[in-house]
């Protein structure tokens, strides 16, 4: 019964589905379509990601990331972190196992949380997109806004998370 509890959100959806295919078989199978394309993408995904943050893992001495993103890095964090969020490709869920590196290797929760909310608003294409279809004035705008928020809420979960604690979470508990 536990294992059935632990996958109530996929029967649910499920269900939904059998729900939806019952009442308009041609919006079930485009769900179905939709559905198979973003498992393919992340099949194909996540696998060179894993190894690329296994080398890293290798590869980044954790005193060379605390010197860049540690408690004391102060405005090499906030740079250190944009560059690497920028230059970033991918679908946001590819940064979750970078983050989850770069905070067992030392890094601020602080530079975690900006880590990631700059990853969905500087990627390049993200920058280039506005640019053209928003202009200038936006683009600015949007990103200043952005950055001082998540850096805020960086600082925010710096007081309330631990490192620790975050690191020792296991998701499989909750689920």
């Amino acid at each position: 019964m536990k294992k059935l509890k632990r996958y109530r959100f996929f029967f649910i959806l499920l269900l939904g589905l059998l729900i939806i295919a019952f009442i308009n078989q041609s919006i079930a199978m485009k769900t179905i379509q939709i559905t198979g394309k973003s498992i393919l993408d992340m099949l194909f995904l996540l696998p060179p990601i894993f190894i690329l943050v296994g080398l890293l893992d290798q590869w980044v001495k954790k005193e060379s990331l605390i010197q860049y993103m540690g408690e004391k890095s102060g405005i090499y964090g906030v740079f250190f972190t944009l560059l690497l969020a920028t230059v970033a490709a991918g679908p946001l869920y590819i940064a979750f196992p970078i983050a989850v590196l770069l905070l067992k290797k030392g890094a601020s929760v602080r530079y975690i949380v900006f880590f990631l909310g700059a990853w969905s608003t500087v990627k390049l294409p993200v920058l280039v997109y506005e640019l053209t279809s928003f202009g200038s004035k936006f683009t600015l705008i949007h990103i200043c806004f952005g950055l001082v928020f998540y850096y805020l809420t960086g600082i925010l979960f710096e007081k309330i998370y631990s490192k620790q604690k975050l690191i020792k979470y296991d998701i499989t508990k909750e689920v």
